[in-house]
Protein backbone atom coordinates (compact mmCIF):
# COMPACT_ATOMS: atom_id res chain seq x y z
CA UNK A 1 0.00 0.00 0.00
CA UNK A 2 0.84 3.31 -1.16
CA UNK A 3 0.26 6.44 1.64
CA UNK A 4 0.95 10.00 1.05
CA UNK A 5 0.95 12.69 4.13
CA UNK A 6 -0.01 16.06 3.35
CA UNK A 7 2.16 18.53 5.61
CA UNK A 8 -0.07 21.94 5.53
CA UNK A 9 0.62 25.57 7.22
CA UNK A 10 -3.34 25.94 8.75
CA UNK A 11 -4.25 29.22 9.62
CA UNK A 12 -7.90 30.56 11.60
CA UNK A 13 -9.08 30.62 7.81
CA UNK A 14 -11.46 27.53 6.50
CA UNK A 15 -11.69 28.62 2.59
CA UNK A 16 -7.82 29.16 2.71
CA UNK A 17 -7.33 25.54 4.22
CA UNK A 18 -9.73 24.24 2.19
CA UNK A 19 -8.18 25.05 -0.67
CA UNK A 20 -4.68 24.58 0.24
CA UNK A 21 -5.25 20.57 1.50
CA UNK A 22 -7.07 20.05 -2.07
CA UNK A 23 -4.45 21.68 -4.01
CA UNK A 24 -1.65 19.25 -1.95
CA UNK A 25 -3.83 16.34 -2.40
CA UNK A 26 -4.48 16.43 -6.03
CA UNK A 27 -0.86 17.19 -6.19
CA UNK A 28 -0.06 13.72 -4.45
CA UNK A 29 -2.48 12.03 -6.69
CA UNK A 30 -1.02 13.31 -9.31
CA UNK A 31 2.58 12.67 -8.93
CA UNK A 32 2.59 9.53 -6.40
CA UNK A 33 -1.11 7.56 -7.07
CA UNK A 34 -1.21 6.84 -3.36
CA UNK A 35 -4.38 4.31 -2.50
CA UNK A 36 -4.47 6.50 1.23
CA UNK A 37 -3.67 10.00 1.90
CA UNK A 38 -3.53 11.35 5.71
CA UNK A 39 -4.66 15.18 6.19
CA UNK A 40 -2.64 16.63 9.65
CA UNK A 41 -4.15 17.57 12.17
CA UNK A 42 -6.77 21.00 12.29
CA UNK A 43 -5.94 20.90 8.41
CA UNK A 44 -9.61 22.88 8.33
CA UNK A 45 -9.12 25.27 11.14
CA UNK A 46 -6.08 26.02 13.14
CA UNK A 47 -5.37 29.26 15.90
CA UNK A 48 -8.00 32.11 16.45
CA UNK A 49 -9.88 32.64 19.96
CA UNK A 50 -11.82 29.87 21.64
CA UNK A 51 -14.69 31.92 20.50
CA UNK A 52 -13.61 31.52 17.14
CA UNK A 53 -12.89 27.99 17.15
CA UNK A 54 -16.51 27.36 18.65
CA UNK A 55 -17.84 29.24 15.72
CA UNK A 56 -16.06 26.80 13.13
CA UNK A 57 -17.03 23.73 14.48
CA UNK A 58 -19.40 21.95 12.56
CA UNK A 59 -21.89 18.82 12.80
CA UNK A 60 -20.83 15.91 11.69
CA UNK A 61 -21.75 14.41 9.02
CA UNK A 62 -21.80 17.44 7.29
CA UNK A 63 -19.46 20.89 7.22
CA UNK A 64 -17.58 21.99 4.37
CA UNK A 65 -14.29 20.40 5.22
CA UNK A 66 -16.14 16.93 5.55
CA UNK A 67 -17.99 17.21 2.12
CA UNK A 68 -14.37 18.14 0.55
CA UNK A 69 -13.19 15.47 2.44
CA UNK A 70 -15.79 12.95 1.52
CA UNK A 71 -15.90 14.05 -2.22
CA UNK A 72 -12.33 14.19 -2.65
CA UNK A 73 -11.86 10.48 -1.68
CA UNK A 74 -15.03 9.48 -3.83
CA UNK A 75 -13.63 11.53 -7.10
CA UNK A 76 -10.43 9.79 -6.95
CA UNK A 77 -11.22 6.33 -5.51
CA UNK A 78 -8.86 6.60 -2.68
CA UNK A 79 -8.81 6.47 0.83
CA UNK A 80 -8.90 9.49 3.34
CA UNK A 81 -7.84 9.91 6.32
CA UNK A 82 -9.10 13.25 7.35
CA UNK A 83 -6.56 14.28 9.85
CA UNK A 84 -8.65 16.59 12.59
CA UNK A 85 -11.57 18.54 12.11
CA UNK A 86 -13.55 20.60 14.85
CA UNK A 87 -16.80 18.67 15.29
CA UNK A 88 -19.83 19.78 17.23
CA UNK A 89 -22.12 17.96 19.09
CA UNK A 90 -25.37 18.35 20.34
CA UNK A 91 -25.48 19.07 23.99
CA UNK A 92 -21.89 19.84 24.42
CA UNK A 93 -20.45 23.42 25.44
CA UNK A 94 -16.84 21.96 23.95
CA UNK A 95 -16.10 20.29 20.62
CA UNK A 96 -14.23 17.16 19.52
CA UNK A 97 -10.79 16.85 17.94
CA UNK A 98 -12.10 14.67 15.19
CA UNK A 99 -10.79 12.18 12.90
CA UNK A 100 -12.86 11.35 10.06
CA UNK A 101 -12.02 8.32 7.61
CA UNK A 102 -13.90 8.03 3.99
CA UNK A 103 -13.41 5.03 1.93
CA UNK A 104 -12.82 5.30 -2.07
CA UNK A 105 -16.24 5.50 -2.26
CA UNK A 106 -16.94 8.46 -0.35
CA UNK A 107 -18.29 6.82 3.08
CA UNK A 108 -17.72 7.29 6.21
CA UNK A 109 -15.52 4.45 7.60
CA UNK A 110 -15.61 5.90 11.10
CA UNK A 111 -14.39 8.35 13.60
CA UNK A 112 -11.68 8.71 16.03
CA UNK A 113 -11.85 11.62 18.70
CA UNK A 114 -8.70 12.47 20.48
CA UNK A 115 -8.40 11.42 24.11
CA UNK A 116 -5.20 12.86 25.90
CA UNK A 117 -5.94 16.88 25.55
CA UNK A 118 -2.86 19.25 25.10
CA UNK A 119 -2.65 21.44 28.45
CA UNK A 120 1.46 22.19 28.65
CA UNK A 121 3.57 24.72 28.86
CA UNK A 122 6.17 24.93 26.81
CA UNK A 123 10.01 25.55 27.21
CA UNK A 124 9.66 29.40 26.37
CA UNK A 125 6.40 29.63 28.52
CA UNK A 126 4.03 29.95 26.47
CA UNK A 127 0.76 28.06 27.96
CA UNK A 128 -1.64 25.45 25.59
CA UNK A 129 -5.04 25.32 26.79
CA UNK A 130 -6.88 22.73 24.22
CA UNK A 131 -9.41 21.29 26.96
CA UNK A 132 -10.82 25.04 27.18
CA UNK A 133 -12.26 24.59 23.89
CA UNK A 134 -11.98 20.71 23.36
CA UNK A 135 -13.84 17.88 25.30
CA UNK A 136 -11.57 14.77 25.17
CA UNK A 137 -12.67 11.53 23.24
CA UNK A 138 -13.05 8.06 24.83
CA UNK A 139 -12.80 5.40 22.31
CA UNK A 140 -10.26 3.78 19.98
CA UNK A 141 -10.62 3.68 16.53
CA UNK A 142 -9.67 0.58 14.07
CA UNK A 143 -9.75 0.22 10.29
CA UNK A 144 -8.98 -2.01 7.54
CA UNK A 145 -7.63 -0.48 3.83
CA UNK A 146 -5.45 -1.81 1.52
CA UNK A 147 -4.94 -5.18 3.53
CA UNK A 148 -3.49 -3.13 6.71
CA UNK A 149 -5.31 -2.99 9.72
CA UNK A 150 -5.27 0.60 11.16
CA UNK A 151 -4.95 2.53 14.45
CA UNK A 152 -5.95 6.26 14.91
CA UNK A 153 -4.06 8.71 17.36
CA UNK A 154 -4.39 12.50 17.30
CA UNK A 155 -0.72 14.45 17.93
CA UNK A 156 -0.63 14.82 22.31
CA UNK A 157 -1.64 11.29 22.30
CA UNK A 158 2.02 10.52 20.92
CA UNK A 159 2.88 10.46 24.41
CA UNK A 160 0.98 7.92 26.25
CA UNK A 161 1.89 4.37 25.43
CA UNK A 162 -1.01 2.52 27.06
CA UNK A 163 -3.37 3.48 24.30
CA UNK A 164 -0.94 2.32 21.42
CA UNK A 165 -0.69 -1.09 24.28
CA UNK A 166 -4.81 -1.17 23.36
CA UNK A 167 -4.45 -0.64 19.48
CA UNK A 168 -1.93 -3.15 19.37
CA UNK A 169 -3.83 -5.86 21.47
CA UNK A 170 -6.36 -4.97 18.56
CA UNK A 171 -3.21 -6.42 15.92
CA UNK A 172 -2.82 -3.16 13.92
CA UNK A 173 -0.16 -3.01 11.36
CA UNK A 174 -0.09 0.82 10.98
CA UNK A 175 -0.56 3.65 13.37
CA UNK A 176 -1.53 6.97 11.55
CA UNK A 177 -1.13 10.50 13.70
CA UNK A 178 -2.18 13.21 12.17
CA UNK A 179 -0.24 16.17 14.49
CA UNK A 180 0.56 19.99 15.31
CA UNK A 181 3.20 19.68 17.39
CA UNK A 182 4.96 22.70 18.88
CA UNK A 183 8.42 23.98 17.65
CA UNK A 184 9.39 23.95 21.27
CA UNK A 185 8.57 20.11 21.86
CA UNK A 186 8.74 19.06 18.37
CA UNK A 187 12.61 19.41 18.05
CA UNK A 188 13.52 17.55 20.78
CA UNK A 189 10.53 14.78 21.10
CA UNK A 190 9.23 14.25 17.50
CA UNK A 191 10.90 11.97 15.81
CA UNK A 192 12.15 10.47 18.79
CA UNK A 193 8.54 8.94 19.92
CA UNK A 194 7.66 8.09 16.49
CA UNK A 195 10.56 6.13 16.16
CA UNK A 196 9.81 4.84 19.81
CA UNK A 197 6.14 3.93 19.13
CA UNK A 198 7.11 2.26 15.59
CA UNK A 199 9.82 0.29 17.50
CA UNK A 200 8.05 -1.09 20.59
CA UNK A 201 4.77 -1.91 19.00
CA UNK A 202 6.27 -3.55 15.55
CA UNK A 203 4.32 -1.24 13.23
CA UNK A 204 4.38 1.02 10.53
CA UNK A 205 3.86 4.79 12.08
CA UNK A 206 2.68 7.58 9.61
CA UNK A 207 2.67 10.68 11.34
CA UNK A 208 1.54 14.05 9.48
CA UNK A 209 2.32 17.09 10.77
CA UNK A 210 1.49 21.40 10.43
CA UNK A 211 4.12 22.74 9.27
CA UNK A 212 4.78 26.71 9.91
CA UNK A 213 3.71 29.71 12.04
CA UNK A 214 -0.27 30.41 12.39
CA UNK A 215 -2.32 33.19 14.11
CA UNK A 216 -3.45 31.94 17.89
CA UNK A 217 -5.78 34.37 20.16
CA UNK A 218 -4.71 38.00 20.67
CA UNK A 219 -2.54 37.82 17.28
CA UNK A 220 0.38 36.21 19.18
CA UNK A 221 1.72 34.05 16.46
CA UNK A 222 3.26 30.45 17.14
CA UNK A 223 5.10 27.83 15.48
CA UNK A 224 4.38 23.77 14.23
CA UNK A 225 7.34 21.75 14.09
CA UNK A 226 6.57 19.81 10.54
CA UNK A 227 8.91 17.10 9.79
CA UNK A 228 5.89 14.69 8.81
CA UNK A 229 7.19 11.00 8.65
CA UNK A 230 7.33 7.38 8.09
CA UNK A 231 8.71 4.99 10.32
CA UNK A 232 9.22 1.35 9.38
CA UNK A 233 8.24 -1.54 12.27
CA UNK A 234 12.41 -1.56 12.71
CA UNK A 235 11.81 2.36 13.68
CA UNK A 236 13.87 3.23 10.17
CA UNK A 237 12.01 6.81 8.89
CA UNK A 238 11.48 5.94 5.10
CA UNK A 239 9.78 8.85 3.90
CA UNK A 240 9.85 12.69 5.10
CA UNK A 241 8.71 16.08 4.48
CA UNK A 242 11.10 18.76 4.33
CA UNK A 243 10.47 22.20 5.36
CA UNK A 244 7.53 23.82 4.40
CA UNK A 245 4.17 22.55 2.84
CA UNK A 246 4.05 19.25 0.95
CA UNK A 247 3.86 15.54 0.38
CA UNK A 248 6.30 12.73 2.13
CA UNK A 249 4.97 9.34 0.47
CA UNK A 250 6.30 5.76 1.52
CA UNK A 251 4.97 2.04 0.13
CA UNK A 252 4.49 -0.29 2.96
CA UNK A 253 4.57 -3.92 3.06
CA UNK A 254 3.14 -6.10 5.19
CA UNK A 255 5.89 -8.77 4.73
CA UNK A 256 8.37 -6.07 6.65
CA UNK A 257 5.97 -6.10 9.84
CA UNK A 258 6.30 -10.22 9.57
CA UNK A 259 9.94 -10.35 9.09
CA UNK A 260 10.67 -7.40 11.85
CA UNK A 261 7.93 -9.59 14.49
CA UNK A 262 9.58 -13.07 13.31
CA UNK A 263 13.45 -11.78 14.12
CA UNK A 264 12.35 -10.28 17.46
CA UNK A 265 9.20 -11.63 18.35
CA UNK A 266 8.08 -9.62 21.46
CA UNK A 267 4.33 -10.09 21.42
CA UNK A 268 5.61 -14.54 22.57
CA UNK A 269 7.34 -12.69 25.25
CA UNK A 270 5.34 -9.87 26.39
CA UNK A 271 4.86 -10.61 30.23
CA UNK A 272 2.27 -9.92 32.29
CA UNK A 273 2.34 -8.33 35.87
CA UNK A 274 0.83 -7.89 38.74
CA UNK A 275 0.80 -4.23 40.46
CA UNK A 276 3.23 -3.30 43.37
CA UNK A 277 -0.07 -2.99 45.21
CA UNK A 278 -1.05 -6.15 44.81
CA UNK A 279 2.24 -7.75 45.43
CA UNK A 280 2.44 -6.09 48.79
CA UNK A 281 -0.78 -6.94 49.47
CA UNK A 282 -2.12 -3.65 49.76
CA UNK A 283 -4.81 -1.80 48.49
CA UNK A 284 -5.06 -0.79 44.63
CA UNK A 285 -6.68 3.08 45.13
CA UNK A 286 -4.34 5.26 42.92
CA UNK A 287 -2.79 8.30 44.88
CA UNK A 288 -4.57 11.72 44.64
CA UNK A 289 -2.23 12.55 42.52
CA UNK A 290 -2.57 10.02 39.96
CA UNK A 291 -5.95 9.49 40.51
CA UNK A 292 -7.57 11.77 37.57
CA UNK A 293 -5.25 10.47 34.74
CA UNK A 294 -6.46 6.45 35.31
CA UNK A 295 -9.27 6.09 33.40
CA UNK A 296 -10.72 2.75 31.21
CA UNK A 297 -9.75 3.17 27.40
CA UNK A 298 -7.18 5.20 27.81
CA UNK A 299 -9.53 8.18 27.95
CA UNK A 300 -7.75 11.03 29.66
CA UNK A 301 -8.59 14.92 28.91
CA UNK A 302 -5.11 14.93 30.95
CA UNK A 303 -6.15 17.38 34.07
CA UNK A 304 -8.17 17.37 36.76
CA UNK A 305 -10.98 20.18 37.36
CA UNK A 306 -8.80 21.74 39.88
CA UNK A 307 -5.29 21.76 37.98
CA UNK A 308 -7.39 23.54 35.01
CA UNK A 309 -8.17 26.29 36.81
CA UNK A 310 -4.88 27.43 37.65
CA UNK A 311 -2.36 29.37 35.45
CA UNK A 312 0.44 26.87 35.39
CA UNK A 313 0.43 23.14 35.51
CA UNK A 314 1.62 21.73 38.54
CA UNK A 315 4.68 18.92 37.58
CA UNK A 316 2.37 15.88 38.65
CA UNK A 317 0.00 17.13 35.72
CA UNK A 318 2.71 16.85 32.65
Amino acid sequence: MKISLIQMNSQPDRRANLRQAQALMLKAVKEEVPDLIVLPEHFDWSGGTAAEKLAAADYMPGGAAYRMAQEFACRHGLWLHAGSMLERVPGEERIYNTTVVFDPEGREVGRYRKIHLFDIVAPDGKAYRESVTVAPGHDLFVYEAGGFRIGAAICYDLRFSRLFDQLAENKVDLVILPAAFTMQTGKDHWEVLCRARAIEFQVYFAACGQWGSYLAAGGETRQCFGNSLVCDPWGQVIARASDGTGIATARLDSQRINDVRRLIPMERHRQQFPSAASRAGLAETPSPTAQHLVVENAACDGLCSTCRSKTDLPASCE
